[in-house]
């Protein structure tokens, strides 16, 4: 029988917990509403625990800020997030004490870019770029199949970008209003029309921004990082005529300045699609147990 693994895929809104094998395929997959951390974790554990199997490693992507710095006193811990009862808990420690087996840690969104390295439109490329435009925005990077970190992850979400001319809405983000983030977010455009981005018009000129702002992004991704893709997840680029206007966007912010062979596979959504970040964990945790 193939080694089994565990995958969370801990966001802000919803924990995803999910079993598979070695070869990556999902076995079982439930989703848990994110409360507090108590509530949470213990229906994770539980989760767990009901497979009579022994589990080789458990990849962790999570909703942060979070810390990764293994010299940290804090190393495992949610840091300074919005979601008040999250801040400083000790999210790795906890499932540390719950099982004896490795346990790979990284922010969710680097989950989902391992996860499209590993199985998806980055299979077979040395470097891959990843965004979350969803209910926040989140970037992931690999380099040479490792993780692009310093002293912490990147935060490349809350890059600032350059507002049209016109454009009055002062955006949500707590910490930086008009960021990244604060503009093209799903409760950003929900707070630009009062409509869910599910229920805006394709016609409507809210895209235009949207696909200007998200086009800058990886402009400014292009020419810092030089990826071989970028992959651009989340619930706002399931809209289909988003991706189309972005690559336009794209094509002329870079005005052929640096050349891209392949602008159609270079800037593209994700082959895994909602499976991404449970992939990706499962990946982490196949990696981790071989060390």
């Amino acid at each position: 029988m193939s080694k089994v693994y565990g995958s969370i895929e801990a966001g802000g809104t919803k924990f995803v917990c999910a079993i598979g094998n070695d070869q990556l395929e999902i076995i079982e997959r439930v989703s848990y509403p994110t409360t507090n951390p108590k509530e949470t974790l213990k229906l994770v554990i539980d989760f767990f625990n009901k497979f009579d199997l022994k589990i080789e490693g458990i990849g962790i992507g999570s909703f942060g800020p979070i810390d990764i710095q293994k010299s940290s006193k804090t190393y495992g811990y949610i840091k300074s997030s919005p979601k008040i009862e999250w801040q400083n808990f000790d999210f790795l420690g906890t499932m540390k004490k719950a099982f004896n087996c490795p346990i790979a840690w990284t922010t969710d969104v680097n989950a989902a870019c391992f996860g499209e390295y590993s199985l998806g439109n980055g299979y077979g490329k040395d470097n891959v770029s990843y965004y979350t435009v969803g209910t926040g925005v989140g970037g992931g990077a690999i380099s040479q199949g490792a993780f692009l970190e310093g002293a912490s992850h990147p935060e490349m979400g809350h890059m600032f970008v350059k507002k049209n001319n016109g454009d009055t809405f002062e955006g949500i983000c707590p910490f930086h209003k008009d960021c990244l983030e604060g503009l093209v977010s799903g409760p950003a455009l929900e707070k630009r029309t009062g409509e869910k981005g599910k229920n805006i018009s394709a016609i409507n000129p809210v895209w235009n921004l949207e696909a200007n702002y998200i086009a800058q992004c990886v402009y400014n991704t292009t020419l810092m990082l030089s990826p071989d893709i970028i992959i651009l997840g989340g619930g706002v680029m399931k809209q289909e005529h988003l991706l189309k206007k972005i690559k336009e966007e794209f094509s002329s912010l870079m005005n052929e300045y640096v050349k891209i062979p392949d602008l159609d596979n270079y800037i593209t959504t994700p082959k895994l699609g909602d499976n991404a970040g449970t992939i990706g964990c499962l990946a982490l945790a196949v990696k981790e147990s071989k060390k």
